[in-house]
């Protein structure tokens, strides 16, 4: 590097080559590959919890309390990785992350308590935090604008799909194996993805635009984080949107087997068609970011979800239509969520550049934190279509009054859309 800037210096006029931009393709292979790690790391056990009950001698209670230790890992975890990756560069601490990763599911294999399990839950959560973070620290080094909107819109293809296939994946490995060696496969895709991020991925955050401010500037970047309105505003709006989603996929199974009489089987059929609305919006989105922006396709999607939530709730309570009056508005909002998830993070992301893993971080823990509040609020009003379409439609009006009295996206201007500066 210095060679060839001491060649730039003594011949000034000679033509320069920039670095060449990453392959946008792949570059979503590989972000894809790290961001599923987390939903499967979540869903896939999930056949398995009774076994484990039975096996490790406990209650369905504690061994539910090993996904809640999954899910704050993965929120602390990007509350301290974010920050490290705009201290270090962003391959460190994801390849660290995923190597913590793989020693914490390979030591579920020997796992003897319901208490160590938990732990190592926790840790795995932590791991896995890196790839959501870093992931899109990544995107924001690389793109911003529609094009860091276009990049999301294919990252939240992975996270749509795999936690529907995440059960069916871990159903199948139980008719050859333990619930332990669902962890062994988790295992050995994090080493996969280990040898792969070593050897694929480059550094995207070059050492002049690193932090160097350690802890103290650590929380200082925080502050300065939580000091932007329209930052906090657009990190609500995900958190709350998420939360709609949480509501779906926590009441679902209750409303759609002990309300409606499905079996287990024609419940996985119709949870995975639900996803089909999701990942389809997802993937529509980069193609209507071509005629409006950010901001414009947030808002519809966030209103479009909460109208589609009314709906759900006026069917529910008056019984009027039955099964389908629940399933096409429930329909409705996955569509409208699609389409309103890629954005928010695009639009927090492209206010902070300098502090991307921050800034992703924060978003993070707040989507996981949210959506983990409310999952219990479905069970607490009665577990059937009424109390999804409340939480629903509340956190969707939430999400609309947080976009009118504190983003104000009328105010938004959109983010230039060349790739951002990154390390040859």
């Amino acid at each position: 590097m210095t060679d060839l800037q001491d060649r730039a210096d003594a011949a000034p006029l000679a033509p320069t080559t920039a670095a060449a931009p990453p392959n946008r393709a792949l570059l979503a292979l590989l972000l894809g590959a790290f961001v599923a790690i987390g939903p499967l790391t979540i869903d896939m056990y999930l056949p398995a919890l009774p076994t484990i009950t039975a096996e490790l001698g406990t209650t369905s209670a504690m061994v539910q309390l090993t996904l809640t230790g999954t899910l704050i890992g993965l929120a602390l975890g990007q509350l301290v990785l974010g920050p490290l990756s705009d201290a270090f560069g962003r391959r460190g601490p994801l390849l660290a992350g995923t190597a913590l990763y793989v020693v914490a599911s390979a030591l579920v294999l020997v796992a003897p308590t319901i208490e160590v399990l938990g732990a190592l839950r926790v840790l795995q959560g932590v791991g896995t935090a890196a790839g959501a973070v870093v992931a899109m620290a990544i995107v924001r080094d690389l793109f911003t604008g529609r094009a860091a909107a276009t990049m999301l819109s294919r990252l939240f293809l992975v996270l749509g799909a795999a936690p529907v296939l995440a059960p069916t994946l871990g159903g199948e490995l139980l008719r050859f194996t333990s619930w332990r060696g669902i962890f062994a496969v988790l295992a050995v895709y994090g080493l996969l993805l280990l040898a792969v991020g070593a050897l694929g991925l480059r550094e995207t955050l070059p050492p002049s635009r690193r932090s160097t401010r350690g802890v103290a500037g650590t929380l200082h970047t925080y502050r300065g984080l939580l000091r932007d309105r329209t930052l906090v505003g657009l990190v609500l709006v995900a958190g709350l949107t998420m939360a709609g989603l949480f509501s779906y996929v926590s009441g679902s199974s209750f409303v759609f087997q002990r309300q409606y009489g499905l079996d287990e089987q024609q419940f996985g059929l119709l949870f995975g068609a639900g996803a089909v609305w999701l990942i389809a919006a997802t993937q529509l989105n980069p193609v209507v970011l071509k005629r409006w922006a950010p901001a414009q396709v947030l808002v519809a999607g966030v209103v479009a979800g909460a109208l589609s939530g009314a709906v759900l709730l006026a069917l529910a309570l008056t019984g009027t239509g039955g099964l389908p009056g629940v399933v096409v508005p429930l329909w409705a909002m996955l569509f409208a969520s699609g389409l309103a998830l890629p954005n928010a993070p695009a639009l927090a992301l492209s206010r902070h550049g300098e502090a991307a893993g921050s800034a992703a971080a924060l978003l993070g823990a707040v989507q996981f934190g949210v959506g983990a509040a409310v999952s219990p609020v479905v069970g607490l009003l009665g577990n059937d279509a009424a109390a999804m379409g409340t939480v629903i439609l509340a956190a969707l009006v939430l999400a609309i009054a947080v976009l009118v009295t504190v983003v104000r996206p009328w105010e938004l201007t959109d983010a230039p859309e060349e790739p951002a500066p990154a390390a040859p």
